[in-house]
């Protein structure tokens, strides 16, 4: 063994450390929690303790309630966002590359995006109800716009140097694509990933607390209107749950796509 890889097993590494620092912020919270119910403070006492969330949840997992709902939201959000993805990633593409598609969709664009995404639901409840359609539709405008943004900004962003020589070296416009466009706007479309996945959750709950019947969202909107407490924490856990593993996600992403950064 090596005196690197050594150093690198050793448990007071600076690896090691850094691994285990991301954690420190959340205990520090869950202790806060556990602090808060010795309060006597009449708002701290509503809180539910730590064991009676941990039944709570024990509980809607053994009789399926909590799965269910999960699964129905998990559902909803990743077709919002395969269709929100790829719609705003093939649109940033052609809008960022094509001059004429740039001067005809790229304004309408940026003026659609100001718009709060709830103001369209009146609208497209007319159109397509109360339901999965809706939900679903309300999360892909909340990617799309991520990505489109992100991937035409990247496209745009490119070393006019790259194009110069391109035509020195005789590119196919496929072998300007795949050679040039796609991994110099990679780091942007990366970041619209990443940010892509957090618009995923939270636009979501918007639209499940105002439309759904079922999933975490309608959850979380039932317990507010009778105060459970208990529920609304096991939500805001369960998000945030899925808020790290996105970020893990993104950050795996961008490890293997940008790999040549580290050579």
């Amino acid at each position: 063994m090596t005196a690197q890889n050594t150093i690198k097993s050793h448990p007071f590494s600076e690896e090691n450390f850094l691994r285990a620092a991301q954690w420190i912020i959340p205990i520090l919270l869950v202790t806060l929690w556990v602090i808060s119910k010795a309060s006597a403070s009449f708002k701290l006492q509503l809180l539910p303790s730590p064991v009676s969330e941990i039944h709570r949840t024990v509980d809607m997992f053994t009789d399926g309630t909590l799965v269910d709902y999960v699964f129905v939201s998990a559902r909803r959000a990743f077709t919002g966002l395969i269709i929100g993805s790829v719609l705003g990633y093939v649109l940033g593409m052609i809008t960022g590359l094509n001059k004429t598609f740039n001067a005809f969709l790229n304004t309408t664009v940026q003026m659609l995006r100001t718009i709060p995404m709830l103001a369209y639901q009146p609208i497209m409840i007319i159109f397509l109800g109360i339901g999965d359609e809706l939900i679903v539709f309300m999360v892909s405008m909340g990617v799309f716009f991520s990505m489109y943004l992100n991937t035409y900004a990247g496209v745009q962003g490119l070393d006019k140097g790259l194009d110069e020589m391109a035509r020195v070296y005789g590119f196919t416009r496929r072998e300007y694509f795949f050679d040039v466009v796609l991994p110099g706007s990679m780091p942007n479309v990366l970041v619209g990933v990443r940010i892509a996945l957090g618009s995923m959750w939270m636009m979501l709950i918007a639209a499940e607390s105002v439309s759904g019947n079922s999933g975490l969202g309608y959850m979380a909107a039932r317990a507010r209107e009778y105060l459970q407490m208990d529920r609304i924490f096991m939500i805001l856990f369960i998000y945030a749950f899925f808020g790290k593993m996105s970020d893990t996600i993104a950050t795996s992403l961008e490890n293997y796509f940008l790999r040549w950064r580290k050579t």
